[in-house]
């Protein structure tokens, strides 16, 4: 069998594809069937795309190299394997472990993919777009897990075969893995945390909450789509559920949590606390220095405690029983669009019974201190 030769991109190519990306109107799936490059791959250009664009700008003249190059190599590989790909990469699933590799880096393919705890041929593998059975299943699926969050993998691969859908255990936990749910039940105290990745303690246990802007919480979905699926994020304000920013992105990382934060920050001001579960885009570096910096206090749900975010799930399942699932969104575009206006009418026209029948505006405004309102 003859070796496929590793294909090379011109960096105009690798530009056009993450400008795409950043643009966010293809799903990933979408950008990888139409370039033909692997997902993962897309993910790290578009990084090195949105790290790297300041440089455009900056106009500082460049420092004289120093003459140290046999330490400062030793430095900068130490640092580079003990500090970041050490201990930083292993908190993150296959995928995102991938999506690190960096092809144009110093540091050797080989050394990196053993450094993060892949096999390098799993870096050449170029995956098969979804199959429409498998979206089709996917949707399923997150109903499923929507009415009875309690469901694992075996469950809903018995609730599946009921309604005449073969498929197996495995390929369920698969699928569930790829949308980002896991069934949602007490646990005993099995889980271990990844090295580098802090967990912080869950600080609502016990306290009232009654005021606007005591508590936020953020949490991330899976919405499905004719072709493909995105990733919803939202900010929701404790004690009113008004839906304060919301975001959907082709990807699940870091960086959109940070943006959907910022715009509720700018919009809203600064809660006492915020609120997310132990997902990785949740625990980053970059989003807790984003609430750090803010003055606020960061809290996490405990691994496996539905009842820690339950209303957040609520809402979720308002959203795709209201919205998502009266509808086959064709583009990224259409999805953000219908969704953002949904929640629009979210915040101004449902009554909860949770707040006396009251909207979340008229609640969210109701319960805001006096000094705000007054402001």
């Amino acid at each position: 069998m003859a070796k496929r030769t590793r294909r090379k991109h011109s960096a105009a190519f690798k530009a056009k594809v993450a400008l795409a990306a950043i643009a966010g109107d293809k799903t990933l799936a979408e950008l990888a069937q139409q370039f033909e490059v692997h997902p993962n791959q897309i993910t790290t250009w578009k990084r090195q795309l949105s790290e790297g664009a300041s440089n455009i700008f900056d106009k500082s003249p460049a420092k004289p190299e120093v003459d140290l190059k046999a330490l400062h190599a030793k430095i900068g590989q130490l640092t580079l394997e003990n500090d970041f790909l050490g201990k930083r990469a292993h908190q993150g699933g296959t995928a995102e472990r991938k999506a690190i590799i960096d092809r144009t880096h110093k540091l050797p393919v080989t050394r990196q993919a053993k450094l993060v705890g892949i096999s390098r041929s799993s870096l050449y593998y170029r995956p098969r777009p979804v199959a429409k059975a498998d979206l089709e299943l996917m949707r399923r699926l997150d109903e499923l897990h929507l009415e009875r969050p309690f469901m694992g993998a075996r469950m809903l691969r018995d609730q599946v075969d009921r309604a005449g859908i073969k498929v197996g255990r495995r390929h369920v936990g698969t699928l569930m893995k790829r949308m980002g749910i896991e069934a949602l039940y007490r646990k005993p105290g099995t889980s271990k945390k990844h090295l580098g990745h802090k967990v912080y303690p869950y600080l609502m246990r016990g306290m009232r909450i009654d005021r606007a802007n005591q508590v936020w919480a953020l949490d991330t979905t899976y919405i499905p789509m004719a072709k493909g699926f995105v990733y919803l994020t939202a900010v929701v304000d404790w004690a009113s559920r008004k839906v304060l920013a919301a975001k959907i992105a082709i990807t699940l990382e870091a960086c959109h949590a940070v943006d959907v934060l910022q715009e509720a920050f700018t919009r809203h001001g600064t809660p006492e606390i915020i609120n997310t579960d132990q997902g990785s885009q949740f625990t980053a570096e970059e989003f807790v220095r984003a609430v750090k910096d803010r003055g606020c206090k960061l809290s996490m749900d405990g691994r496996g405690g539905w009842r820690d975010n339950v209303f957040v799930e609520r809402l979720w399942k308002s959203v795709k029983y209201e919205e998502v699932y009266l509808h086959a969104y064709d583009s990224v575009v259409e999805a953000r669009r219908s969704i953002i206006r949904y929640f629009d009418w979210y915040n101004r026209c449902r009554p909860h019974s949770k707040i006396k029948r009251k909207t979340p505006n008229e609640a969210y405004t109701a319960m805001l201190p006096a000094v705000q309102q007054a402001a």
